[in-house]
């Protein structure tokens, strides 16, 4: 059935509510099975409603979902989703049906597969093109241990444009892998899928013929149906396969939506041997109206709220505060005015990065080069080569993939590469796959490189700036959402290089004064924290740092002869962090003061509303005047 509204409302779904395991599909017949996807699609849009969360994924793969769950034996046979998108149908069939709508919330589902959470839940994801190389690791396993367990993984196309997807393939081919790899083709990631590799898709589909694989087991190249959904333009109709040309045996183009077919193929391919692929193509957003016609908007939804019986008068408000994503992007767009050197490159994250705009208004210096990381950062660095300023857009925890082409590729020729490092800190609902924790301490580190936080959604238009106009690696790193609702300048203003500001200070003339160091973020809350914690007799200073490499030193020196103590703040772990380099710096230049350092703990986090995940780690106002207090009479008598 298709669908043109989210339930608001639970609905009815008897046959599904029947279905704790996924053995108890094999008891269902064809038509139950029908019933069972329809049910099943109706309640993804009633959960998704609930929780938020992705969503268009999610539809398009639950006939998929029901084939490969009524031909495996899962837990027992392994079955590894590549990024979890689209895992929202394994865990409702996997037993966890009733605690869907509470996904990506605090104590809720996890937002991506872990092995936590289930035994269904074979490897944990949330970064993209992992999935072939952990279903190999336990192909090859479980062949060293004689256990004739079976392996299948789903990949997207949006996730093969990885590299390591690749790599994983050559491996799988060189070992002669018992692996079945199901590609779910949906021409998307999370925008639309581009370059070669989504041609030769295209080129695939095009041909019109289908690798049939018959009940008896004998190939045959076979008519596909002309299916009417996600038709592709392409004008190669090279009969060549990529899969087949490495070594995998290829069955498809299959119609993703086809249950009876799914169940029908899936049944025969489980027990064949050696590396298989099977080529799904699917609609993102399938069965309901608005997200297959458009996937980029459905990607992921948000919760629905219950809305008003009547209209209401809405009082007038300020302007919303910009998101960070959007000051990257019109940053972009004005510097790109001044200067035609300018370009910019995401790895696939246009929409998320805020780059959009800049996109539409310069396409011929605009790069998407797909779910390739570690392509995006070296490509910047060719591109620098040649004179040219490239910008390179990626969020946090993606940036980690890329890690060795920024240190051998950039920083160590001193390449002119500008970073806009989206996502730092807590995530919230996305959990810990996505949160930006550990950026000071892999990018501080390295010669070269210039690193700085905002406090404010003006500090960051500058900071980009300032970062373009430095003439070598720097890099700018700004939370996710909106920051505190700062005036933006449309005029530009560069900053001076490793120099921090005082932002607050407070009884100037108390017996005991500390200074409060905050990176990015924190400057926010540590003001906060300022206004309840001063007093007659303490005095408080508020430091917004803004760089973390170059640290400004002579501040930290001057204010050691003024305060008692140091407390350094960050949205980032504790371990190697801003306040390790303050750490590092007052020891280089022998200046002995009690330091405490706040910031993330040495755990990964679970999913939950920033604010939550805030309080939690004691970095909001209330929390950092509590730890604050707390040290302090631990050090009183001794200052």
């Amino acid at each position: 059935m298709m669908y043109d509204t989210i339930p608001t409302a639970r609905p009815a779904t008897p046959l599904l509510d029947r279905i704790d395991q996924p053995s108890q599909l094999k008891t269902l017949d064809t038509a139950q099975l029908l019933q069972l996807a329809d049910e099943l699609r109706l309640y993804l849009l009633y959960a998704a409603g609930q929780s938020g969360g992705h969503f268009g994924a999610n539809l398009g793969v639950v006939e998929l979902t029901i084939a490969l769950h009524h031909a495996l034996d899962t837990p027992k046979d392994r079955l590894v989703w590549d990024v979890g998108h689209q895992a929202y149908a394994h865990k409702v069939l996997t037993g966890r049906r009733e605690a869907l709508p509470t996904i990506r919330s605090k104590d809720g589902l996890a937002a991506f597969p872990t092995r936590e959470e289930s035994a269904f839940d074979t490897f944990g994801v949330g970064h993209s093109s992992t999935s072939i190389s952990a279903a190999l690791g336990m192909a090859l396993a479980l062949r060293y241990q004689n256990d004739e367990r079976r392996v299948a993984c789903v990949v997207g196309d949006g996730a093969m444009t990885a590299g390591m997807a690749f790599e994983a393939m050559n491996d799988a081919v060189q070992h002669n892998a018992d692996v079945l790899v199901v590609l779910n083709d949906n021409d998307m990631s999370i925008s639309g899928s581009v370059g070669g590799f989504a041609k030769h898709l295209g080129a695939l589909w095009k041909q019109g013929q289908s690798v049939y694989l018959a009940d008896n087991g004998e190939v045959s190249i076979q008519p596909h149906p002309n299916w009417t959904f996600n038709p592709r333009v392409n004008s190669n109709n090279s009969a060549e396969n990529l899969f087949r040309a490495i070594g995998f045996e290829y069955f498809g183009p299959v119609d993703g939506h086809n249950l009876k077919e799914l169940v029908r193929i899936l049944a025969l391919l489980k027990d064949r041997k050696g590396p298989r692929l099977l080529h799904v193509y699917t609609t993102k957003g399938k069965g309901f109206l608005p997200a297959e016609a458009d996937p980029i908007g459905y990607h992921a939804i948000t919760k629905i709220t219950s809305q008003a019986t009547s209209p209401v008068k809405a009082p007038q408000q300020l302007p919303k505060p910009q998101k960070y994503a959007d000051v990257f992007g019109q940053f972009l767009c004005d510097q790109a005015a001044l200067d035609d050197r300018l370009l910019a490159i995401t790895p696939a994250m246009c929409e998320g990065s805020g780059m959009v705009q800049f996109a539409s208004q310069y396409p011929e210096r605009f790069f998407d080069v797909a779910i390739a990381e570690q392509h995006a950062v070296t490509l910047a660095a060719g591109m620098a080569c040649e004179g040219l300023k490239p910008v390179v857009a990626i969020y946090s925890t993606f940036l980690q993939r890329g890690y060795d082409q920024l240190i051998h590729d950039v920083a160590l020729q001193n390449l002119d590469v500008t970073f806009g490092i989206d996502r730092a800190g807590l995530v919230g609902e996305d959990g810990p796959t996505h949160a930006g924790a550990y950026d000071y301490a892999y990018m501080r580190t390295i010669p070269h490189l210039i690193l700085m936080a905002p406090k404010d959604e003006n500090e960051c238009r500058q900071m980009l700036h300032t970062a373009y106009q430095y003439p070598g690696p720097a890099a700018v790193r700004y939370p996710r959402g909106t920051g505190p609702g700062s005036q933006i300048a449309s005029e530009f203003t560069t900053l001076e290089i490793g120099k921090a500001e005082i932002v607050a200070q407070h009884y100037l003339d108390a017996s005991q004064q500390i200074a409060l160091l905050a990176f990015g973020s924190m400057v926010t809350p540590a003001l906060q924290a300022a206004e309840q914690l001063a007093s007659p007799q303490l005095g408080v200073t508020v430091v917004n740092m803004r760089f973390i490499k170059p640290l400004d030193q002579q501040l930290l020196a001057r204010l050691s002869a003024q305060v008692n103590a140091f407390i350094t703040i960050e949205e980032h772990a504790i371990m190697g962090g801003a306040g390790s380099a303050v750490n590092e710096s007052l020891q280089a230049q022998h200046l002995l003061k009690p330091v405490l350092n706040l910031g993330l703990p040495d755990a990964f986090l679970h999913q939950a509303t920033h604010p939550q995940m805030l309080a939690e780690c004691g970095l909001n106002g209330d929390g950092i005047t509590r730890d604050v207090q707390r040290f302090m009479q631990t050090l009183a008598g001794t200052i």
